[in-house]
């Protein structure tokens, strides 16, 4: 492009996650050559490892995205700051290198879907199984190119965490972006994390929406996306009428539930109990002030005492980069937002898309539970 310089170099995040700690000399090269344009640059929100963490849930807790915000990433997950009312989508790297160039970016505005969220979760029902469900529900083109907005009553029941996991799988339906209103949890979350100006925008009461969806979050049970796409999904009492489902790995971590709630889940499922023989159950904190937190409260004892190992912050296994790639006809219950075929290892290996909560209960009894199986 010829460009020298970008535009903003206090509105420009770099987060190397995804092969970091490097696990090879390509990721080291390819992280010296975001290092060196940094410097370069001047980039005043750059995250080297020991202050890094996962982009998607490091760039909120540094209150770098706020409400009223238009984001684009290099990474199709940044629809995750839709949980602050802000309009995040990710983009190819052509687009991003002119963004940052110039500071603008070219959309088609997207027509829009609602999603009436109403009632109130019953225990062990989390964000992850409100947006598998959705998914199952309009399938993984159901929201092309469309922005998914929730709304109603029933958000008051989601904490913040449940909304980034929501939004964050946004593009797993096919949407352009997912978005939640700015209500007093999430100004709240704001005003904690960031000292920046917010706006907050609402829809017309006129809109238009290409569709409109009633979830009544009361009648959701704990859900699993089987192999191989995110809407191949199955409720916990469907699986109960199967034949055992035999894992061989579990992933507690990533963008969509590296959380410090999802961290809480885990450990209580996990205290006091062990990780079937022969299973590896591999837990990764998305930031290091979540890792800390979570190192405080005693969670990470809780993991280890368990059988668990314990990662420093990375995206790893779960686009199939390091920290538990899978062997041929290996299955893995994950927390992770992606089950492709290939997605984390060998082509013959299969991915189950779950919460923490029924990761936490598989990695126990060795093959796809509920925790509410482990009270029986």
């Amino acid at each position: 492009m010829k460009v020298d310089g970008v535009f903003d170099k206090d509105k420009i995040a770099l987060v190397p996650d995804h092969f970091v700690p490097n696990k090879d000399i390509k990721s080291a090269e390819h992280c010296k050559c975001v290092r060196e344009f940094a410097r370069r640059n001047e980039i005043t929100n750059y995250f080297e490892v020991g202050e890094m963490g996962i982009e998607h849930a490091l760039l909120p807790e540094k209150g770098l995205t706020v409400a009223g915000d238009v984001i684009i990433g290099a990474d199709s997950h940044t629809c995750t700051y839709g949980a602050l009312g802000a309009f995040s989508t990710g983009v190819g790297s052509t687009d991003m290198a002119a963004g940052m160039a110039t500071g603008k970016a070219w959309f088609k505005v997207p027509s829009a879907i609602k999603f009436n969220i109403v009632g109130k979760p019953s225990k062990w029902v989390s964000g992850k199984d409100v947006i598998l469900h959705i998914i199952g529900m309009i399938g993984v083109d159901g929201a092309l190119y469309k922005s998914m907005e929730f709304v109603g009553e029933g958000i008051a029941n989601l904490t913040m965490d449940d909304r980034f996991t929501i939004a964050n799988m946004a593009i797993e339906a096919g949407g352009k972006n997912g978005i939640f209103p700015v209500d007093a949890l999430a100004e709240e979350y704001i005003k904690e994390h960031s000292n920046r100006a917010y706006k907050i925008y609402q829809a017309d009461e006129d809109a238009v929406y290409d569709e409109e969806y009633t979830i009544d979050l009361s009648t959701l049970r704990p859900t699993v996306s089987f192999p191989h796409l995110p809407e191949n999904t199955h409720t916990i009492d469907e699986i109960h009428e199967m034949d055992d489902i035999v894992i061989d790995q579990v992933v507690i971590g990533s963008c969509t539930n590296g959380r410090l709630d999802d961290m809480r889940i885990a450990a209580q499922i996990l205290k006091g109990r062990h990780i079937a023989k022969g299973m590896r159950c591999i837990v990764i904190p998305a930031t290091q002030k979540i890792y800390m937190q979570a190192m405080e409260e005693g969670l990470l004892k809780t993991f280890i005492e368990a059988g668990a190992v314990v990662s420093t912050p990375t995206c790893g296994p779960c686009l199939g980069g390091y920290m538990g790639i899978l062997a041929e006809g290996e299955r893995c219950v994950s927390t992770t937002n992606r089950n492709f075929v290939g997605r984390m290892g060998h082509v013959n290996s299969e991915i189950y898309l779950a919460s923490p909560a029924v990761a936490a209960a598989s990695a126990i009894t060795g093959k796809i539970s509920c925790p509410c199986d482990l009270d029986e």
